[in-house]
C-alpha cells in the first residue's frame, strides 16, 4: 500500500469547519494534516476538490438491489408479505452475490465507504463482495423465528466465526433479529444468549410503523423497546433501524442503554411510515446515524440524498430552520455512522484516523458560487460529484473510474439474476 498526499484540498474538519489542507496517508491511516506546499512521490491533486470522511450507510439490505422498482407505492406489510418475501424465497447464493456487487458499485460511486447490511441467507456472499470491493461492511443474518429460525440463528453464529474481523478488519458481524413482529420475546432471548457468547452486537428493525406499535401492545401489553429491553438484547450493544414511533419512555431506554439509531428518511417517507424524531434523539445525546434501507424501498443507495432529507425533514418536522444544520447532517452520515457500526477511528479526517476519504469535485455549476462547501454538499450537490473514494488507505475509485470492481461484468451478471427472479 503506497503512501500518498492529497494536496491543496478543502477539508471538512471534525468540528464541521472547512479549511485548506494537505492530507498525508500512510498505510491505512491519515498520518498528518499540513498546510502549504508539499513534496511527495505520490500526490493526488486536491484542487477544486472537497474532502470529507467516507459516508456510512448505517442500515441497508444490499442484495435488494435485485428488487428495485419491482413493487412500489404500497404499505410496508403488504409490500413485504405479498411481493418481497415470496421473491426473496427464490434467491440463490449467486443472486445474493451479484445483488450485493451491484450495491457495492452504487455505494462507491456515491461516496459511501461503509455499510451495515442485514439480509440472508448466504451472507457469506456479501462478505466476499466486501472483501473484493474494498468497502467496510457490518454484516448480519436476518433472523425470522417462523422461517427456519433456529437454522438462521446458527448461520449467524457461523457468519460471526468465519468473518468477524476479516478483510484486514473491514468486515465486522452483528446478529440481525428482523423485528418484534417476526421475532417473539422467547426467540429474542435465544438470539441474545448466542450473541453474548461471542461478544457480538445487535442490528434490528425497531418501531418502524404505527401498526408495529399497536400489534406489540396488543400481543405483549408493552411497546417494542420495552419488550426488547427485557430480552437482554439491549445490553449487548444495539443498532436500531428506523425508530419512527417512540414514546418518551422508549427514548429514555435508548439513551440509557446507549442504543444507536439508524434514521432512514427516504424509505420511511416512501412507505409512509412517518418521521423519526431525530432532533429529540440528538438532544438526548443519542447517536443518530443515517441509512438508505434497501433499494427496493428507497429506491437507491444514495447517502447524499439521505443527508439532505435528514436535514430538511428535521426542519419541517419541528418547524425550526435551525434544526439539523448541514454540518450536523454530515456528521450523522460520517462520524455518527461509524460509531453506529462500532468502528474505531473511522468517520473523521484527523491524524491517526483510518484513511476513509471521499473527494468531491466542486467544478459543477451546482457548486457555484462556492461560499460554503459543506452546505453546498448537503443542499446543492449530487452523488455524481464523488470523484475519488479511499478506504483504509486504498483507492477504490479515482476520477470516477472504479479500481476494484468490474462494473460491466457485474451489470451483466446482475441483470441475468434479476430477470430470472422476476420472470422478465
Amino acid at each position: 500500500m503506497k503512501d500518498f498526499v492529497i494536496s491543496g484540498v478543502k477539508m471538512l474538519k471534525p468540528s464541521g469547519a472547512v479549511e485548506a489542507a494537505n492530507i498525508h496517508v500512510s498505510g491505512d491511516k491519515i498520518s498528518k494534516i499540513t498546510q502549504g506546499a508539499v513534496e511527495a512521490a505520490n500526490v493526488i491533486d486536491g484542487k477544486n476538490k472537497f474532502a470529507t470522511p467516507g459516508l456510512v450507510n448505517a442500515h441497508t439490505h444490499a442484495s435488494m438491489t435485485l428488487l428495485r422498482s419491482y413493487s412500489d407505492d404500497k404499505a410496508l406489510m403488504d409490500w413485504l408479505q405479498k411481493d418481497i418475501w415470496p421473491v426473496e424465497d427464490k434467491m440463490t447464493r449467486k443472486d445474493i452475490y451479484w445483488g450485493a456487487a451491484l450495491a457495492a458499485v452504487e455505494m462507491i460511486r456515491g461516496g459511501t465507504t461503509a455499510f451495515a447490511d442485514m439480509y440472508g441467507p448466504d451472507m457469506g456472499e456479501v462478505a466476499r463482495v466486501v472483501e473484493k470491493s474494498g468497502l467496510r461492511g457490518s454484516l448480519s443474518q436476518g433472523l425470522i423465528s417462523f422461517a427456519n429460525g433456529e437454522k438462521k440463528l446458527a448461520n449467524n453464529v457461523e457468519l460471526y466465526k468465519n468473518f468477524h474481523g476479516a478483510a484486514d478488519g473491514r468486515i465486522t458481524v452483528m446478529f440481525g433479529p428482523h423485528a418484534i413482529y417476526t421475532c417473539p420475546p422467547d426467540y429474542l432471548k435465544k438470539v441474545a444468549a448466542e450473541a453474548a457468547k461471542l461478544g457480538a452486537e445487535i442490528h434490528m428493525h425497531m418501531n418502524e410503523t404505527q401498526t408495529e406499535i399497536d400489534d406489540c401492545l396488543k400481543n405483549y401489553g408493552k411497546r417494542p423497546f420495552e419488550v426488547v429491553n427485557e430480552t437482554g438484547l439491549t445490553d449487548l450493544g444495539m443498532l436500531a433501524a428506523h425508530c419512527v414511533h417512540l414514546s418518551d419512555e422508549e427514548i429514555e431506554i435508548i439513551r440509557r442503554k446507549k442504543i444507536r439509531v439508524a434514521h432512514n428518511p427516504g424509505s420511511n417517507m416512501k412507505l409512509a411510515s412517518g418521521i423519526c424524531p431525530a432532533t429529540k434523539l440528538l438532544a438526548a445525546g443519542v447517536t443518530v446515524a443515517l441509512g438508505t434501507d434497501g433499494a427496493s424501498s428507497n429506491n437507491n443507495l444514495d447517502m447524499l440524498e439521505e443527508i439532505r432529507l435528514a436535514a430538511l425533514l428535521a426542519k419541517v418536522d419541528t418547524l425550526n430552520p435551525l434544526a439539523v444544520p448541514a454540518a450536523q447532517a454530515l456528521q450523522m452520515a460520517t462520524q455518527f455512522g461509524a460509531a453506529a457500526l462500532g468502528l474505531q477511528n473511522v468517520g473523521r479526517l484527523a491524524e491517526g484516523c483510518k484513511a476513509d476519504i471521499v473527494l468531491w469535485d466542486m467544478r459543477g455549476v451546482e457548486w457555484q458560487p462556492n461560499y460554503n462547501p459543506a452546505s453546498l454538499l448537503v443542499y446543492s450537490a449530487n452523488s455524481a460529484a464523488a470523484d475519488t473514494v479511499i478506504v483504509n488507505g486504498k483507492i477504490l475509485m479515482e476520477g470516477r473510474a472504479l479500481k476494484t470492481l468490474d462494473e460491466e461484468k457485474i451489470l451483466a451478471e446482475f441483470t441475468a439474476c434479476a430477470n430470472r427472479l422476476t420472470g422478465n
